[in-house]
């Protein structure tokens, strides 16, 4: 490449950084978060959480080290200005290694705890978030 093409590319690279995270903020485009994820070994689980437009969508989310099956129990619990909230879903998965999935998803506004608790091989363990 030529020094004026590697001039322009340096300048207009940082012009498009701006441009996005303007477009990005101005847009109420999406924030995630996610939190620490505790495996037993075999899986890992984590509560995702995504913030758009006031709400915020949770999301139970299960990530397989090795071949794993079991059961999840996905629990989220609190309120807002509307009210309070206590939803619990759950049920059976089977993944293959290296396989992710949501066991479990919420919208809602507001303050809330979200655990999602996980039993593979009768041992069980969860991970859970303040959101």
């Amino acid at each position: 490449m030529s020094d004026r093409g590697r001039n322009v590319l340096f300048r207009v690279t940082p012009l498009l950084a701006v441009l996005a995270a303007a477009t990005a903020a101005g847009s109420g485009w999406a924030h995630t978060t996610n939190t620490s994820t505790p495996s037993n070994g075999l899986v890992r689980c984590e509560i995702v959480a995504t913030k758009s437009g006031g709400m915020t969508r949770l999301e139970g989310v299960i990530h397989a080290d090795r071949a794993a099956a079991g059961t999840s129990d996905f629990r989220v619990s609190g309120g807002g200005s509307g009210g309070s909230t206590n939803i619990r879903q759950g049920g059976d998965f089977d993944l293959a290694a290296g396989e992710s999935t949501t066991l479990g998803s919420v919208s809602l506004g507001g303050s809330y705890d979200a655990t999602l608790e996980v039993t593979v091989n009768g041992e069980t363990f969860s991970c859970g978030e303040r959101i």
